[in-house]
């Protein structure tokens, strides 16, 4: 029996890697293509001697052609931190749009099964709250997060009008707070900055009053939930998250207790449309995949902890 063929854009970030990682373990063959703008080479090391797996460095908003038989294409290239979209602002927006567009055209050429990688900011800050895929958001379009949240919000239209006008069977997924080995250590999100900050004990720095909240969910469960759902038979969108949420200010105490640090937690202004809560409603998860995170937060922060000390070589 041949093995089943997946393309992973982006696959050499921290969440396209574990990914790699699940779907080699699956049996499939994986084509990894990267233009390692914000992903890194370091993440994927360790697959090069498998001949199952092929890394192409490309950028896929050019367009995009494989040889032979494809079963899945998976997109997760794009810029996904802050610091990083508002960084490379018109790539963010060009991989949402032209990326989007020529991931798939590559699934219609192939007649493969198509699986976009939203995110939890399609809501924007939230009026509802939690969020239940049937929210439609509170999106600032011309704000500086907006580089990002509209171009997943456009990238969920085309892969919606591909399934409606061509037949493409595409899944959506909305990616809510993940973290877990090969985050980076300088990343500009919360808990980077917490363990980098906390294990060099520096001033931990919180945005706004520490009051605003998060739900963050531990990588393997999120990989297993999306693997779930691109072999289920569900084409709308469905959250993938950890509901358990938590205040800024207790996840910073929370890692300057795991890594025994001095630190002390500082704050500082809360930037432009920052959201000031996120939690998924997992309703449909739950229902259609038989989905729901199994890693708690303290275990999941210790393997974080452990991969970031071994990061920073203390």
């Amino acid at each position: 029996m041949t093995s089943p063929v997946s393309v992973v854009t982006g696959g050499a970030g921290f969440l396209g890697s574990n990914l790699c990682d699940r779907l080699l373990a699956e049996g499939h063959r994986v084509i990894c293509i990267d233009n390692l703008i914000t992903g890194s080479a370091d993440n994927i090391v360790h697959l090069l001697g498998n001949q199952r797996f092929t890394f192409v460095q490309y950028d896929v908003t050019n367009y995009v052609t494989v040889e032979g038989h494809v079963d899945f294409v998976w997109h997760f290239a794009s810029p996904a931190s802050p610091l990083d979209y508002l960084k490379y602002p018109i790539q963010t927006l060009k991989v949402g749009s032209l990326g989007t567009h020529k991931t798939l055209g590559l699934a219609k050429a192939k007649n493969a099964r198509y699986l976009l990688a939203s995110t939890s900011e399609t809501y924007g800050d939230p009026l509802v709250h939690p969020q239940p895929e049937s929210y439609w958001g509170n999106v600032n379009p011309v704000g500086p997060r907006g580089v990002y949240d509209e171009a997943k919000r456009f990238a969920e239209a085309m892969t919606m009008a591909y399934h409606r006008y061509h037949q493409v069977e595409t899944r959506i997924v909305r990616i809510f707070n993940t973290y877990g080995e090969r985050m980076r250590l300088v990343d500009g999100r919360a808990i980077p900055a917490f363990m980098t900050q906390a294990l060099r004990n520096e001033d931990v720095t919180v945005f706004g009053d520490g009051s605003q909240t998060r739900s963050v969910c531990y990588v393997t469960d999120l990989i297993d939930g999306i693997f779930r759902l691109m072999m289920s038979n569900e084409v709308l969108p469905v959250n993938i998250g950890n509901p358990d949420e938590v205040t800024m200010r207790q996840l910073a105490e929370e890692i300057v207790e795991l890594a025994k640090s001095k630190s002390k937690i500082v704050y500082r202004p809360l930037p432009q449309d920052d959201p000031k809560v996120r939690q998924p409603d997992i309703t449909r998860a739950k229902n259609i995949l038989g989905w729901e995170p199994s890693v708690s937060r303290a275990e999941g922060l210790k393997l974080t902890e452990r991969y970031f000390r071994g990061k920073l070589k203390l």
